[in-house]
């Protein structure tokens, strides 16, 4: 295997310059990084990860800790996130949370272990000890998508708010009155936002949002099909299911099939976080896209831009609705409340 001294042979210069090349110092003349960088190829070299490590401090790893690999809407986040962050010449360690506070601890413990450069973490909750300590101790950290109230650190997220609202006129102009939602769990900063939201949008245009009306999710399908069972039990069922995550929607369509009742026809269905399958739903669920690869960079780059010393400023972006055809039409003619 060669070595750095056969690169800088190979190139004809010293074995400081290549490694200036290596570290994409700026000192370095543009006809030397030209001649290295063609040795590096020619010769197949590559650099001693580790050895590096011990010399810079710096493993070039970055840790990911999601609140569940089987979201969709995350799987993507961290296809984008490992994307960026290899772009920037650093590599990925992912963990799965599930959705379980502890699970992302023990990811946490291990991934600091490993020497990681600095963590992209979306909480499964707002009070984890750990994480408060992990940011004290100067480790670099970026929520992304959810975040910890209290917790100094940079925050990369969609705000929902605006497309919320642009939901509820949408349902309102097409005639529905009788909105319900499923919320997600009122640990996670998501699950109060989201909530929040769509309860002040129908404050705006003089609808009530009853209790019975809204259900309590995990962000997992079994919890948005049991609300909607639920929705679907009462005397005055809604109009409208709103589901506060793509899974919970999921859940939502199977509780609605399952007693034979059709989307739009029978009630309207939304979601939080558009996916791409989406689409091939029948029929189309209207859902609140997020911009899924702007936020994965940005999270790197403020990760990239702590590890490297500057302090990053937290980034919103916003969501949009994505109107379909399970949002439905007009009113249906066994409203009473027009």
């Amino acid at each position: 295997m060669a070595g750095i001294k056969d690169v800088a042979a190979e190139a004809g210069v010293s074995v400081a310059t290549v490694s200036r090349v290596l570290n994409s110092h700026p000192s370095v003349s543009e006809a030397a990084r030209t001649r290295v960088l063609a040795a590096v190829e020619a010769l197949g070299y590559r650099p001693n990860a580790v050895a590096r490590s011990l010399r810079t401090a710096q493993t070039r790893t970055l840790g990911l800790v999601i609140s569940d690999v089987l979201n969709p809407y995350f799987t993507e986040l961290a296809r984008f996130v490992e994307e960026e962050a290899r772009a920037l010449g650093y590599s990925v360690i992912i963990g799965n949370a599930d959705e379980r506070p502890e699970l992302q601890d023990h990811h946490i413990r291990t991934l600091i272990d490993r020497r990681i450069d600095g963590l992209l973490v979306s909480p499964a909750d707002g009070g984890s000890p750990l994480m408060r300590d992990v940011a004290l101790s100067g480790t670099p950290m970026v929520f992304v998508d959810r975040w910890i109230p209290g917790i100094d650190v940079p925050v990369v997220r969609a705000d929902g708010t605006g497309a919320v609202k642009d939901l509820v006129a949408h349902l309102h102009g097409l005639g529905h009155r009788r909105l319900a939602i499923i919320a997600g769990p009122a640990a996670t900063t998501t699950g109060n936002e989201r909530v929040e939201a769509f309860r002040d949008a129908m404050r705006e245009l003089g609808l009530a949002l009853p209790d019975a009306y809204i259900g309590q999710g995990d962000f997992q399908a079994a919890s948005g099909r049991r609300a909607t069972e639920r929705f679907l039990a009462l005397a005055q069922p809604p109009e409208v299911v709103f589901a506060a995550d793509n899974l919970m929607a999921l859940g939502a369509l199977d509780a609605i099939r399952a007693r034979g009742m059709r989307v739009p026809d029978d009630i309207a269905l939304a979601a939080f976080d558009d996916i791409p399958w989406f689409v091939h739903t029948d029929p189309p669920i209207t859902a609140i896209a997020q911009p899924t690869a702007d936020l994965a960079r940005a999270a790197v780059r403020a990760l990239a831009d702590r590890i490297e010393g500057r302090t990053p400023q937290s980034v919103t972006l916003p969501a949009r609705l994505v109107v379909r055809r399970s949002s439905g039409g007009a009113a249906s003619n066994q409203r009473s409340d027009r």
